[in-house]
């Protein structure tokens, strides 16, 4: 059976809150980068003034939280061409592109991430290449903590995914 969920807002001054109404036990408000959106979550059988007097008694910490969003440096667009900063582990690197008839792969030489990819490969393709193989680092990493911790914790892993997330860091 599928939730049931209705979409509204609310203004409060220059704060505009999403208020989505589904099947669920708590009320939830969050508020979202990169622009600081607000979210109010809330039971169906809640009415709108009683969501409204919640969103006003939070109003402080939805401010506040907005501002630090708004504060927080955000990464500029990648376009994956010559002398671009990109960071491994922490470290940052100038991207060195070489275009020839080879399988794309990257490497890291000195001060450079070396993505070589085919002629004309256009910049979704070498961002698919880069973030595979950051993919590829990040599972071998986590393959050598698993390997350490499993006996230590006496656990067994079963499965290891690593996906790009939004809004989820880790699940266990």
């Amino acid at each position: 059976m599928a939730e049931l969920i209705t979409l509204s807002d609310i203004t409060l001054g220059d704060i505009v809150i999403d208020v989505v109404l589904k099947k669920v036990k708590n009320i939830r408000l969050s508020v979202h980068p990169p622009t600081g959106r607000v979210r109010i979550s809330a039971s169906s059988h809640m009415s709108m003034e009683s969501i409204r007097v919640f969103a006003l008694s939070k109003l402080d910490w939805i401010k506040n939280h907005q501002k630090n969003i708004r504060a927080q440096d955000r990464a500029t667009r990648r376009d994956f061409v010559d002398r671009e900063s990109h960071y491994v582990w922490g470290k940052r690197y100038l991207m060195q592109v070489i275009e020839g008839p080879v399988l794309p792969s990257i490497s890291i030489k000195g001060k450079y991430m070396v993505l070589s990819v085919r002629p004309n490969m256009d910049r979704d393709k070498r961002q698919a290449v880069v973030e595979g193989w950051y993919r590829s680092m990040v599972k071998a990493a986590a393959l050598d903590l698993i390997a350490k911790w499993e006996p230590l914790m006496k656990v067994t892993v079963d499965e290891l995914y690593v996906r790009r997330m939004k809004t989820r860091w880790g699940s266990c």
